[in-house]
């Protein structure tokens, strides 16, 4: 058990920097900080590529060993792990027996503290081997900041070069405040926290536990990219979170309109998830998280007028989403509709003039690294589910014809669209296809037939001929019925039903075709 030092008498408020170590991986921002430190009369201490970087700018700089006594080594294994170094980090200068013990030793202070660490995550997401990864794993860096962070009474640390301008402004005018380092030490854990989960999930990952294919243990990361203005309602506050190395809409780039809301993040979410399921070109209109229609075409812009013909009522106020660039054509198809969000690849010059004209609508550009995590997770009261992401489609090859005349080609790839469309669609779901579109989608209903209800009523005359796809099997024959009384000619679903045998003998009956697949879409 440690021992407490009482409370000290005094404390520090605002202290001058006079002296400070840099050892930083990423370098943005370097010079000009180092140069402005060096103005501000502070003395500078560095160790590796940081100091001869700083060196090569003509800045004054102390290299580590200088201060140590002992060289780096150990291929720069040790370099900062030394008591000249810690000391002067923790040392509580508010207690008389620390000062003391410093002169006695020979030990000058740090003030303030600039480290980032080994690029670790960058490093894994380069598909680097484990070797390299694992010499990726700092061990001075986290111990200098978080001896810095618990010294934030005496020391300023900081991780992150987008707070060098902030911290340069206070000490050309009178140093560090208190509060700015509390705000910087919370900064600088969450860091090392965040680091030290990348590693142990890489580890876990690599080195499995057990068979599971599951971590025994999930540590979440995430840093606060933005404050929304509000949440699912307005009396809800809410913010974006990014995590570390993420590829996502968290990290897309808005290019025009105002500012995104949480619902807009949710919507772009789904839609992104919608259109990316699909090989060929292909649009989702989303609502509520909801597709309200999907489409696959020879063009975005001939995707877009056939997602959008499927409901043009709800499609009004919608998110859209595309798995190729915005054209000019397809921002000419889209521009006359009412859209809070598209969201893309990218946009071509001409689709950004074109719909630029609509000083709200949001435009989303996905980061060039994109990628749908193979895993999902989601919080529960207490804890999180994790599972693999729903990126499995069983090929038509693997079907199982149960009744009917073998499909045609064309029926047949409107049944694979519609297979892979409604994975997109909220349970119970229920979507029909016609011509590679959606034309009718019955979602979120906690029975089966009133989603083959709305899927049929949306369609309107368009379900005759259509073909139709449920996420699941049909527990009785009325669902099925409505479809075939409708017009549709072709079912896909799973099977796996204790009634099978009475659905098949609804759609032998109807002479419609029906096909198995062996794996359902829930989606909740």
């Amino acid at each position: 058990m440690v021992s407490a030092l009482p409370t000290p008498d005094r404390s520090r408020d605002r202290i001058t920097s006079r002296r400070a170590l840099i050892s930083v991986s990423d370098k943005g921002g370097l010079v000009e900080l180092a140069s402005a430190l060096a103005k501000a009369g502070v003395s500078l201490v560095s160790t590796g590529s940081t100091c001869r970087m700083i060196r090569d700018a003509g800045i004054d700089v102390q290299e580590v060993s200088e201060v140590t006594g002992f060289p780096e080594s150990l291929d720069g294994r040790v370099k900062t792990l030394h008591p000249s170094i810690h000391g002067g980090i923790l040392a509580d200068l508010r207690y008389d027996s620390h000062v003391q013990q410093l002169a006695d030793l020979g030990i000058d202070l740090f003030d303030l503290i600039v480290v980032n660490l080994y690029p670790f995550a960058a490093t894994v997401a380069s598909g680097a081997d484990p070797s390299t990864v694992v010499e990726n794993i700092d061990i001075g860096g986290p111990a200098m900041v978080r001896a810095a962070a618990k010294n934030h009474h005496n020391v300023a640390v900081v991780v992150n070069p987008a707070d060098y301008p902030d911290v340069v402004a206070a000490i050309t005018s009178g140093g560090t405040t208190l509060e700015q380092r509390r705000i910087l030490a919370g900064r600088a854990f969450a860091h090392t926290a965040g680091y030290d989960a990348a590693v142990a999930t890489w580890m876990q990952n690599e080195y499995p536990h057990d068979e599971s294919g599951f971590a025994p243990a999930l540590r979440v990361s995430a840093d606060r990219l933005s404050t929304l203005r509000y949440g699912e309602n307005a009396h809800q506050h809410a913010a974006l979170f990014g995590s570390h190395g993420g590829a996502g809409i968290a990290q897309a780039t808005q290019i025009h309109g105002k500012e995104m809301s949480y619902n807009n993040y949710v919507d772009a979410d789904a839609a992104v998830r919608a259109a990316s399921d699909h090989d060929e070109p292909a649009v989702a209109i989303i609502k509520h998280a909801n597709p309200c229609g999907i489409a696959i075409g020879s063009t975005i812009a001939e995707a877009h007028a056939r997602a959008h013909a499927c409901d043009p009522v709800s499609a009004f106020g919608g998110v859209i989403a595309a798995n190729r660039p915005i054209t000019a054509a397809a921002a000419e198809s889209i521009v006359d509709v009412f859209t809070e969000v598209i969201v893309a690849p990218g946009f071509d010059e001409d689709a950004v003039r074109v719909l630029s004209a609509k000083k709200n609508i949001r435009l989303l550009v996905l980061p060039d690294n994109f990628e749908r995590l193979p895993r999902e997770i989601r919080e529960v009261s207490g804890g999180f589910l994790v599972q693999d992401a729903d990126r499995h489609f069983s090929a038509s090859s693997d079907w199982t014809l149960v009744t009917g005349a073998l499909a045609d080609p064309a029926t047949l790839a409107d049944l694979e669209f519609a297979w892979r469309a409604c994975r997109a669609v909220k349970s119970n779901a229920i979507l029909l296809a016609a011509g590679g579109a959606s034309v009718g989608i019955g979602m979120g209903q906690v029975n089966r037939v009133d989603s083959c209800h709305l899927a049929v009523n949306r369609a309107g005359d368009r379900a005759n001929g259509s073909v139709a796809a449920s996420d699941a099997f049909f527990p009785f024959a009325d669902g099925l019925q409505v479809l075939i009384d409708a017009g549709v000619k072709a079912v896909v679903q799973p099977g796996g039903s204790v009634r099978d045998e009475e659905i098949i003998a609804a759609a032998t009956s109807a002479g419609v075709t029906m096909y198995f697949t062996s794996e359902r879409h829930f989606f909740h």
